[in-house]
């Protein structure tokens, strides 16, 4: 089947505009050759190309420019029905526009060389750069790739924070799909390669995220365009990961299945994408989860406000003393509250926190509550992110030794506050004031003490209506 000038002839286009993804898929068998429609205006070669790069060798394209379509010929059958397999899964777009995939009737695309000269030209420099030689010298050539790789280098800088390949996956898939990403460390440095379905939505990361800082003045992104087109991904595990091949094994005996959500699991990691998420640097939805924990293995005696959410309502269980459901504003300020908290010593006894199933803590009816188990605090003075987009939720750290103070009153002394502290039941192990004298750092002998004497003195009242600020710092002295 030759195409002549009049390209389009023979070529089954569903004439009625149903999308529907039955008649899409059922129209042919597979094929090696895939049909694009609905492709954007002025879409280029290089970029439909890339929709098909990450499941194998692109052997042959052809663009129907007037009609929105184009021809995708894939090297081997099993490339094309993986690469539809997995867009029936996740809605191929080009440049922010879903566009429709489905087998060609054709078996494999002739194409008038002289008419497709620069489709031809486009393959002949990706699959050189596939195959690592260097592509044509012709200039002519050359200049008609300008658009970049799918594939960016990043590289992060000031890591004083973890950063994880799921934190990476969040960030970056809000600029289009994440299809495989590897981590690794060379010169001292993490760094990372990261293959978006299409270069422009690269390129978007590139132009939006070069420069960020991920947390509050640490972990910079610096991101480039890498030279390979297609990253090699063998394994899926926390280094290494092939969206389009959930099938992959570890390569460490673990099952593939582990749960790479941010709720599975609990550690510093998911702390640190969570305190992202609060710092609305990642799209972690909180919608849908519920804002309510149920904290458990509490002391009895010490019931106290806590720093990652703004806490709505406490019922402490009536035949389970060391038990409590804690209601926060949502479900993103119950997720970081979790995974910062779960774990942690707390007055002597390990706390563990977990989503409760209850979406409110209702409050007792009048005359009911006699000891007093519930408490309402939704118009507590003491809210630190009323405000939306607060600075403070991008100071939101693990618990920590080290403290931050703030809001410290004019004529207060480093021997005050030290004073301060060790009455509280710890011992101070240094201090430090920031320049201008109403901030300081101060670190006690363990977290436990830095949670107990946070607990203790945020909002200390030292006069004048002057009320201390205590977070969790990520500095050290």
């Amino acid at each position: 089947f030759v195409f002549g000038s009049d390209v389009a002839v023979g070529v089954k286009v569903s004439s009625n505009g149903s999308d529907s993804k039955k008649q899409r898929l059922d129209e042919s068998p597979p094929s090696r050759v895939l049909h694009i429609r609905k492709l954007p205006n002025e879409v280029s070669e290089t970029e439909v190309i890339a929709l098909g790069l990450p499941f194998g060798k692109v052997t042959n394209i052809l663009m129907l420019k007037g009609k929105n379509q184009a021809f995708l010929e894939l090297g081997t059958e099993e490339a094309a029905v993986t690469m539809v397999n997995y867009y029936t899964a996740v809605t191929p777009q080009v440049r922010n526009t879903p566009v429709f995939i489905q087998y060609s009737n054709h078996k494999e695309l002739k194409t008038d060389s002289a008419l497709n000269q620069r489709a031809q030209a486009v393959l002949q420099a990706v699959s050189a750069v596939q195959d690592g030689s260097s592509p044509s010298s012709d200039p002519g050539v050359l200049d008609l790739t300008p658009p970049p790789s799918p594939v960016l280098r990043i590289i992060i800088d000031n890591m004083f924070y973890p950063v994880t390949l799921d934190v990476l996956q969040q960030i970056f898939s809000k600029f289009g799909t994440v299809m495989k990403i590897i981590t690794f460390t060379k010169n001292n440095q993490f760094q990372a390669l990261l293959q978006f379905s299409d270069p422009v939505n690269a390129q978007q990361a590139k132009l939006s995220l070069d420069g960020q800082n991920i947390y509050n003045s640490c972990c910079t992104l610096r991101i480039d365009f890498s030279k390979l087109v297609n990253v090699n991904v063998k394994y899926n595990n926390d280094k290494s990961r092939d969206y389009t091949r959930p099938d992959l094994p570890t390569g460490d005996g673990e099952s593939t299945n582990k749960d790479h959500s941010l709720l599975g699991a609990i550690s510093p990691l998911s702390a640190a994408a969570a305190a992202a998420a609060a710092a609305g640097r990642v799209a972690l939805s909180g919608s849908g989860v519920s804002g309510v924990l149920l904290a458990s293995n509490l002391n009895e005696e010490v019931h106290k406000p806590w720093v990652y959410g703004d806490v709505q309502r406490v019922k402490i269980l009536y035949n389970k003393k060391d038990s409590a459901l804690i209601q926060l504003s949502d479900g993103n300020q119950a997720q970081l509250a979790m995974s910062h908290l779960n774990g942690q010593k707390v007055f002597g006894k390990v706390m563990r926190v977990t989503l409760s199933k209850h979406q409110t803590v209702a409050l007792p009816r009048e005359g009911l509550d006699d000891q007093l188990l519930t408490k309402d605090f939704s118009g507590s003075p003491l809210h630190r992110f009323k405000k939306p987009g607060s600075k403070n939720f991008q100071n939101i750290f693990p618990p920590s030794a080290t403290l931050h103070l703030s809001n410290i009153r004019d004529g207060v002394g480093e021997d005050d506050l030290r004073l301060l502290f060790s009455n509280s039941g710890g011992t101070v192990k240094a201090f430090k004031f920031f320049q201008d004298r109403k901030m300081a750092l101060i670190q006690m002998s363990s977290v436990e003490e830095g949670i107990q004497a946070l607990m203790d003195l945020h909002n200390y009242d030292m006069g004048g209506n002057h009320h201390l600020k205590v977070s969790f710092s990520k500095s050290t002295i």
